[in-house]
């Protein structure tokens, strides 16, 4: 199955008709009727003077055109017609994904508050959400081989009806009849009735074999196309899979834990929370049902859910934010004390949106007496650091947001803050359990585009470092061509930087009692990874500005 086929939602795409076939065919049936025309004979719609097409009187109104007497849901000449809230939720969220770009972590939750649902609803929203983008892939090579046209011909709205369908009956424990049912009651309410038939089809035929089947059909056969293979199975493109394999391998990992990897990357995390420093202790927290977080020292974990309604998330003192981002800033914030050979009084976060790790490092300021300057490019971002850092500021944090662009910060404040947090903006390549859409929506040119900010921006960042200060290069992507190779070229081109050896500065964040038990690779750079740490693939390099020599005869102060 090449990977032309497997792309879905492609910009420039024509549109595609509600049945899969073009909107200018209007999805007409067999006898030449339209939607509309099918739909209004399946009303029982009279001619005139209140009866049917046989002559016969119809109900509920006697005839006016009203709405029936007594109508309900449970009706069988109703059931059906609509689909259940948590798969209309579901759908809405795939929509946003694909038409406006959205990120699925932040959709999910305001779709569920704003639907009401929680408990067993809300967990069957997200299941089957997140698991129909991770597993678009496989579904599409699935679906392709029960489809007889090419699957760009079928209009996308469609195509994630379907994909609700089939990921129902291959990955969850719906019962076939309900998975199928539901699924055309959708297609029915958001598409069409023309669709709703032809989904019927399409996710019977998807039935008739259980996922194993499938796949050993649609899948290369390991031993001759290990990554098509890999591909295939969990549901990857393929150069995210060679590109995970070499950053194993760059990591001096074995290149046999890529099935783990990609195993862990498709499986749901966990909901792991951050407390902001001097606002709230984990006592506290566990008091609202959390407990104790895996790895950082300010972590907590929730259960299951949406822990947005607990005051301490409300009041801004608790947000939720992964484990491996917590010890990316807490390397730099707590870690580095022993490092940093400049005076400590100037703190920055060059690319600060969304504002997590602000508020971690502002949180720690006090502890410092250092101020902090956020620095964000676009001005929505900037307002959500203002949000999260809002409650530390008010505890007394120095914390400074400025809506700018951080590759020009370096050149307008030279050799101004002694600690600088650089999280450049990436593929999220490491974030895919999270963020499962960024597989489908990344492609290997965004890695050459993006890699020439990422060195802007570490540039600027250096530039911006106090002789004796500290960087902390950070991505949430292991892919070696932004990390490791952003990190060696720019030190190629300064005399005035070194790398140290990140291992210990993130051990400090870590719980005491596990510091020494966590395996953080070979040094200097920390990668972490899901499958081993059990957090986002976070990449920490930390980075000194050589300090200015002490001149002859004198002694450090």
């Amino acid at each position: 199955m090449n990977d032309q086929r497997r792309r879905r939602g492609d910009a420039g795409r024509d549109d595609r008709s509600r049945d899969g076939r073009g909107r200018d065919a209007r999805a007409r049936d067999s006898g030449g009727r339209d939607d509309r025309a099918r739909r209004e004979e399946g009303r029982g719609t009279a001619p005139s003077g209140g009866r049917d097409a046989k002559g016969r009187e119809r109900s509920g109104s006697r005839g006016q055109g009203g709405p029936r007497r007594g109508w309900s849901s449970s009706r069988p000449s109703e059931r059906g017609r609509r689909a259940t809230g948590s798969r209309q939720v579901a759908y809405e969220g795939l929509r946003l994904v694909r038409e406006e770009d959205s990120y699925a972590n932040l959709v999910l939750p305001r779709l569920l508050r704003s639907n009401r649902l929680s408990g067993r609803d809300a967990a069957f929203t997200t299941e089957l959400f997140y698991g129909s983008l991770r597993a678009q892939g496989r579904l599409d090579a699935i679906l392709a081989a029960c489809i007889d046209r090419p699957l760009d011909d079928v209009d996308p709205a469609l195509l994630d009806v379907l994909r609700l369908g089939a990921y129902q009956l291959l990955d969850m424990t719906v019962a076939p009849h309900a998975a199928t049912s539901e699924t055309v009651a959708l297609a029915r309410s958001e598409v069409g009735a023309g669709a709703a038939s032809f989904v019927n089809a399409i996710l019977r035929r998807v039935g008739e074999k259980p996922l194993e089947e499938w796949i050993a059909e649609v899948a290369p056969a390991r031993e001759r196309d290990l990554t098509g293979h890999l591909a295939m199975v969990h549901s990857h493109p393929r150069w995210v899979v060679r590109a995970l394999t070499d950053a194993l391998a760059g990591n001096g990992r074995d290149r046999s834990e890529i099935d783990e990897l990609l195993a862990a990357q498709n499986a749901a995390p966990a909901v792991s929370l951050v407390m902001r420093p001097g606002l709230i202790d984990l006592d506290e927290l566990i008091d609202h049902g959390a407990s104790a977080g895996e790895l950082s020292i300010f972590a907590a974990s929730w259960p299951s859910g949406d822990p947005g309604g607990i005051d301490p998330v409300k009041q801004g003192r608790v947000a939720v934010q992964d484990e491996g981002s917590q010890l990316a800033a807490l390397a730099l914030a707590l870690g580095a004390d022993d490092l940093v050979r400049a005076d400590d009084a100037h703190w920055l976060d060059l690319c600060a949106g969304p504002g997590g790790k602000t508020a971690l490092l502002g949180g720690l300021t006090i502890d410092h007496d250092a101020d902090l300057l956020a620095v964000e490019v676009q001005p929505h971002r900037t307002e959500l650091v203002d949000r999260s850092i809002a409650p530390l500021q008010e505890a007394g944090c120095e914390i400074t947001t400025r809506t700018a662009d951080g590759t020009e910060i370096g050149a307008e404040l030279p050799g101004h803050f002694s600690r600088v947090l650089v999280d450049v903006p990436c593929s999220g390549l490491g974030a895919l359990r999270r963020r499962p859409e960024s597989r489908w929506r990344r492609t290997p040119g965004d890695i050459g585009h993006l890699g020439v900010l990422q060195r802007d921006l570490l540039t600027s960042a250096l530039d911006a470092t106090a002789p004796g200060g500290v960087v902390a290069y950070v991505t949430c992507s292991p892919h070696l061509a932004e990390t490791r190779l952003v990190v060696t070229d720019v030190l190629s081109r300064r005399e005035d930087v070194e790398q140290l050896d990140a291992r210990d500065a993130v051990r400090a964040a870590i719980q005491p009692a596990k510091a020494h038990e966590v395996d953080l690779g070979e040094g200097p750079a920390v990668q972490l990874w899901p499958h081993v740490h059990g957090t986002d693939a976070m990449y920490i390099s930390l980075l000194r500005k050589h300090p200015i020599p002490l001149a002859e005869g004198t002694s450090p102060s």
